[in-house]
């Protein structure tokens, strides 16, 4: 797997290489009829980012339709960091997008000469934007290479891919962010003060639920369906949000895991990963989240949570460009009016403004490997119809 690029020129040559309800009850989340959004949705610039010589200097490995829609605009919104070197194995879409947003040509890499970004002063942090299945090599390399990172989510495959990209980048005395988007945006952000400052009282329960139907036909899923290089299904690539929407609200980690999977018999695209999960977690303090993932029925990305004295929703919870808060109290419901803001570039200046002040980032490798740990849990819990006892950090 480490090697798994070297042979190939572009990234789409890497690529083209009825589930039960459990536990807290689904209906008033699936049933609700959302409100218009109170607030305008927002929308990443594009313009190419002004260069400034206070910021410090990008390089994104990977320009597919994430990378190239979300992250690379973004750069334009940052107060703290510049994009300055692209990495592809598409030479010409390089240049292109070079051209675009005023990177030097000379700061195009490619798979092969990646190793040399270690010459370049002008990078000082590297956004893996790769297929689940190359972040493990390209973090090491890259903090070989002296870089710091930031790793899209989830982190890796495996657990030990996990603990090795942490030992790399310790080793270098590199800094290791997880690409934790929601931890940053401010919706997401008020909804834990609201949790953890009890303004609901004593949390019961929360219902997750995130799914898109996945299509085979996309170029940004085909890599979703291969196990090797998505590592999972639904889960790993979506049920990570609820995943971490549970731990993130209730700030615990949890003890216990059951779950089940259903995948349609037949469709070509689950023959290597799951369509549907449905897992429960157990937190110390009693609460339980039910949460569900799938790659089979139209758009959903929000939580609820339910508390002693009230209940907040976030629908959308995880959009790219809007959202929407709903606080309710006995007879008293509350729309929070909160300014949209560009949930990337407050990501990635986090990082910038760690390396700077050397400090550590707020999702660092650790909390990416607690997920994969969790998500293989969840897994083996599906497998074996037990529930499964996990440490909260190993």
């Amino acid at each position: 797997m480490l090697n798994a690029v070297k042979n190939l020129l572009t990234r789409r040559q890497i690529i083209g290489s009825g589930m039960g309800i459990l536990g807290v009850g689904m209906a008033g989340l699936v049933t609700r009829n959302s409100p218009a959004i109170a607030q305008p949705a927002y929308k990443p610039a594009k313009e190419p980012p002004i260069p400034d010589e206070k910021k410090l200097g990008w390089a994104v490995v990977g320009l597919g339709k994430f990378a190239t829609q979300q992250i690379i605009p973004s750069f334009s919104q940052c107060k703290q960091s510049k994009l300055v070197a692209l990495v592809s194995g598409d030479r010409a879409k390089a240049e292109n997008y070079a051209r675009q947003y005023n990177v030097n040509p000379k700061n195009i890499y490619n798979y092969e000469n990646y190793d040399s970004l270690r010459n370049n002063p002008e990078v000082d942090i590297i956004y893996i934007v790769l297929p689940n299945g190359l972040h493990a090599e390209y973090t090491i390399r890259g903090a070989q290479a002296g870089k710091h990172i930031l790793c899209e989510k989830p982190m890796a495959n495996t657990v030990e891919e996990c603990q090795a990209m942490i030992a790399a980048c310790n080793q270098a005395n590199r800094k290791l962010m997880i690409a934790y988007r929601a931890q940053y945006e401010p919706f997401n952000l008020e909804a834990i003060a609201i949790a953890q400052k009890k303004q609901l009282g004593q949390l019961k329960a929360i219902v997750a639920d995130h799914g898109r139907n996945l299509d085979p036909k996309d170029p940004a899923d085909i890599w979703r369906m291969n196990k090797k290089l998505a590592g999972g299904g639904s889960l790993f690539d979506i049920g990570i949000y609820s995943l971490q929407a549970a731990r993130y609200i209730t700030g615990e980690e949890p003890t216990e895991v059951c779950a089940m999977t259903y995948s349609t018999p037949n469709d070509p695209r689950f023959k290597e990963v799951e369509e549907n999960v449905n897992f429960i977690l157990r937190f110390p303090s009693g609460v339980l989240a039910n949460c569900t993932s799938s790659y089979g029925y139209s758009s959903t990305k929000r939580f609820q949570v339910f508390g002693s004295n009230g209940t907040l929703e976030l629908d959308p919870a995880t959009d790219y460009y809007r959202h929407q808060l709903t606080v309710k109290r006995e007879k008293v419901q509350e729309e929070r009016q909160i300014q949209e803001q560009n949930q990337f570039a407050l990501e990635m200046d986090h990082l910038s403004e760690s390396v700077m002040q050397d400090r550590q980032p707020k999702t660092p490798g650790e909390e990416g490997l607690q997920d994969v740990r969790l998500m293989l849990a969840i897994y083996e819990a599906a497998r074996t119809g037990r529930t499964i006892s996990v440490d909260s950090r190993e």
